[in-house]
């Protein structure tokens, strides 16, 4: 069943959606990434798949650099297989040799519901996939089914479904879950929201009971969602050559220019204007 199918949810992200995220070197070549949707029925509880495949010549590295969103993942590869947390700062994986993987970006309620966990156990830190429910059952039927030709569509599609068919036994998503799920769904969706103040307003909560929700389901506070957003806007915008910086801080809320390359170093290790030239 193809990502376009009525059947399943929303078709593949576009780049734009992607890259915002994904800091990639627009010069490495050592790698492509196919991406789909989920199940229609599964979109309270995974966002999207991506399986890449990569060759990187002997002698080499390739590092991704990932500033993630507020969501966990399940990546199941040829040689590992993992539940990640949200990594709070810059995530990095370095490609060697080749290999492939299968990874969900899961929706922000389905931590919880497949860890029987509050999320904040998992922030900055990966576990076995063994370690979490019924789901270490998956990493042998995936391998099996990509391994002879993992960039062939319908070895990908076989391994999709096998990852699909573990997720829905973790349904139906509970209220909270589709709670928070709202909450990040408004902080990604709306420039205009800047201050936790503003989100407390929005779903009639007090910023503590706020803070209690984020970091169980989510394994960070509410001030980290905006400021994740408000980077990945920057991150994907500063891939117009045309763009002004000064004007860039302002539409994202900076009190300046200089507030802006600050939180964007420390996140990314580059200012925006080296990032930038990148792809000039």
């Amino acid at each position: 069943m193809s990502s376009s199918d009525p059947a399943r949810g929303s078709a593949a992200p576009t780049p734009d959606d992607i890259e915002r995220a994904h800091l990639r070197d627009p010069a490495d070549r050592t790698f492509s990434i196919a991406r789909h949707g989920v199940a229609a029925d599964l979109s309270a509880l995974a966002r999207r798949f991506w399986i890449p495949v990569w060759h990187v010549l002997p002698g080499r590295e390739a590092p991704q650099r990932v500033l993630q969103y507020p969501v966990c993942l399940v990546v199941v590869a040829d040689s590992y297989a993992r539940f990640y947390g949200v990594v709070s700062g810059l995530s990095t994986t370095t490609l060697r040799g080749r290999g492939w993987a299968v990874g969900v970006m899961l929706q922000p309620a389905a931590g919880l519901l497949l860890t029987g966990r509050s999320v904040d156990e998992f922030t900055d830190r990966h576990v076995d996939l063994g370690e979490v429910a019924d789901l270490g059952a998956l990493v042998q039927p995936v391998r099996s089914v990509m391994s002879a030709a993992p960039d062939d569509p319908a070895s990908q599609a076989r391994a999709r479904s096998l990852v699909e068919a573990a997720l829905r036994e973790h349904l139906p998503v509970d209220d909270e879950g589709l709670l928070v799920n709202t909450v990040v769904e408004t902080v990604e969706g709306d420039p205009q929201l800047l201050r936790v103040a503003q989100l407390c307003e929005r779903f009639g909560m007090t910023e503590r009971t706020l803070q209690r929700l984020t970091q169980r389901r989510l394994g960070l506070s509410p001030k980290w969602l905006i400021r994740r957003r408000r980077l990945h806007e920057a991150a994907g915008r500063l891939r117009d050559p045309a763009i002004e910086l000064a004007a860039l801080a302002a539409d994202l809320g900076y009190t300046d220019q200089a507030h802006l390359t600050r939180d964007f170093r420390a996140a990314t290790g580059l200012t925006p204007g080296r990032f930038a030239a990148r792809f000039s």
